[in-house]
């Protein structure tokens, strides 16, 4: 296993050393990815893990922009599967978006589907997961797509380009935490490790001998193409004695920003620009959780790996590394201002070859409270508060799966699966954001309903999360669209001063933003790819408690503003 792993490293370094030849050569258009059980090994024990090619984290997927890829997907587990590429807008093709009982019924064990996978607008960094249970804590990987053949980086080209994915372990297998989490009504239990490229670092046990190492070359600039892979955490990210220069997010270029920290959710990537510009030595590279709700279970622990310089490039100077590296000053795990703060920095390139379209006619207004709730239990009986089990939900409703996915219900004019009185605005309105909140507002209801949007709506959707329970940040993902974050602020949206603040000349375009804890974010987006598309909290347990919501967008006139039609080889229900 370690020889796998360290060929696997050994050839991720090779690629990203030859960037040159990286940004030059065609990439496949097809791959295969075979989903199995592997055994690894961390934290002193030996557990099987899902992967897929035995890879822990996955492979890498190269494309450029607009290109299209096919994989081929073998589902040689032992449990049903999907994978999902995250951020991937998919023009009118739902049909491989990924998420079960949504756009698809899962892959079962023994089955395959072929995924069609249509790269538009993005160029950057994003990445691909399972999307079915909490089996994207191992099932996962980068995907890199590069500028078409005509165009270059709006930076200039850096020496190298490096994947650092950001990830959970437990010591106990994911699906049996799954599960326990929902029989039980309670949190799930905290993971036993952060890990940066499918590795601990050198703060927890039987972990230092295969921490992750980046060689640098003094003077050298490199592009990190991080990625938050965690199922249950945003995080800080650092490194010691160096700042960091965001060139991109969510595969979109923007503004250079320089900073000292990241803020990073589950979902989200950043592409980040490091120059070795310090004194020769060993440095620290770390990341830990934020976690911005009061009394809200975490993983206090700390994932590291080291930035270490070469002696090439040295004249006449051989140094000798420090006996413990530099280490670097990370947020408190509370700074909800530091968490804020560096979201709110991003803009938008928003030059002439990266132009942005910002929708300033706004046709539909819609207002979504995203809430932790809870559901009363017999005799107190569940894990929740108060012996309540932990439910979710937007606009009071929490999600329930149908019995066959959403989508080809839709398709085929499957009736009974799926509502369509999504509510605009929560059927309430109270102080969302209050610190002692009547219990009665804590239950939601249970129900598949869809919101349906008519083809080139432009909508604005302010997000605002509430104080119910637990108040908690929220790191909403929209599959098929990326969206303009206009605006986002701490307490309760006013209707009538925060649109006066809204930026709409050079917003970030992201696929996934944090709504932060008691606070609100509004996003624009037009409504022209067709199909049903998820809208869901990307810290898994919430999903999983029901803070999700389906759009179905409607087809358009012309064959170019409607669906494709299914492939043929659709799981079955």
């Amino acid at each position: 296993m370690k020889i796998s792993i360290s060929l696997q490293l050994l050839l991720g370094l090779l690629l990203a050393i030859n960037g040159i030849l990286l940004h030059c050569q065609a990439w496949p258009a097809r791959y295969t990815f075979v989903v199995e059980e592997t055994p690894y090994k961390r934290l002193c024990s030996t557990k099987n893990i899902l992967t897929v090619n035995g890879q822990f984290p996955g492979p890498t997927l190269y494309a450029r922009k607009g290109d299209t890829v096919i994989v081929d997907v073998f589902n040689r587990g032992n449990r049903n599967i999907t994978l999902h590429w995250h951020g991937v807008d998919q023009p009118r093709n739902p049909w491989s978006d990924g998420p079960e009982y949504i756009t698809q019924c899962p892959i079962q064990p023994g089955a395959n589907f072929t995924q069609k996978i249509i790269f538009s607008e993005e160029e950057g960094t994003l990445w691909w997961h399972a999307h079915s249970e909490w089996d994207r804590a191992t099932v996962h990987g980068a995907i890199i797509i590069y500028p078409n053949k005509d165009n270059n980086y709006p930076f200039a080209k850096p020496h190298a380009e490096i994947p650092v994915i950001l990830g959970e372990w437990w010591k106990e297998d994911i699906g049996k935490l799954y599960t326990q989490t929902l029989q039980s009504g309670g949190d799930p239990n905290n993971s036993s490790a952060f890990l940066i490229n499918g590795q601990p670092g050198h703060l927890y046990p039987c972990s230092e001998s295969e921490t992750f190492n980046l060689m640098v070359d003094y003077g050298k600039t490199y592009l990190l193409r991080l990625i938050n892979s965690a199922v249950q955490e945003i995080m800080f990210f650092s490194i010691a004695n160096h700042k960091v220069t965001v060139v991109g997010a969510d595969a979109s270029y923007t503004k250079p920003f320089t900073t000292d920290y990241v803020t990073i959710s589950p979902g989200q990537t950043l592409d980040l620009l490091l120059t070795a510009n310090q004194k020769p030595n060993h440095y620290y590279m770390a990341a830990k959780a934020y976690v911005g709700g009061v009394g809200v279970p975490y993983d206090n622990t700390t994932t590291t790996a080291l930035l270490q310089y070469s002696n090439r490039g040295l004249k006449n100077y051989t140094y000798t590394p420090s006996p413990t590296p530099s280490f670097p000053t990370l947020p408190a795990y509370n700074d909800t201002n530091a968490s804020v703060n560096f979201s709110g920095s991003l803009r938008s390139l928003a030059d002439n070859n990266h132009p942005i379209d910002v929708p300033l006619k706004i046709t539909t207004h819609l207002f979504y409270t995203v809430s932790v709730n809870s559901f009363p239990c017999p005799n107190n009986s569940c894990a929740g508060p108060n012996g309540t089990r932990f439910a979710a939900s937007v606009n009071n409703i929490s999600f329930v799966d149908p019995s066959i996915d959403i989508l080809q219900a839709y398709y085929y004019h499957v009736n009974g699966e799926f509502g369509t009185r999504f509510p605009d605005f929560p059927p309430s309105l109270f102080n969302f954001t209050a610190q002692d909140l009547p219990l009665y507002l804590q239950i939601p209801k249970r129900g598949t309903e869809v919101k349906v949007l008519e083809y080139n709506t432009t909508v604005e959707l302010v997000l605002q999360g509430t104080n119910l329970v637990s108040g908690d940040d929220h790191p909403m993902h929209l599959h098929g669209y990326s969206f303009y974050v206009v605006g986002m602020g701490l307490g309760n949206f006013d209707k009538d001063k925060d649109p006066l603040k809204y930026n709409l000349v050079d917003p970030p375009l992201r696929n996934t933003v944090i709504v932060p804890v008691n606070g609100w974010t509004t996003i624009r987006f037009k409504a022209n790819n067709p199909g049903v598309w998820f809208m869901h909290c990307h810290l898994d347990r919430h999903m999983s408690w029901g803070m999700d919501v389906t759009f179905i967008v409607k087809n358009g006139k012309g064959p170019q503003a409607q669906m494709l039609p299914p492939p043929p080889d659709m799981p079955p229900c």
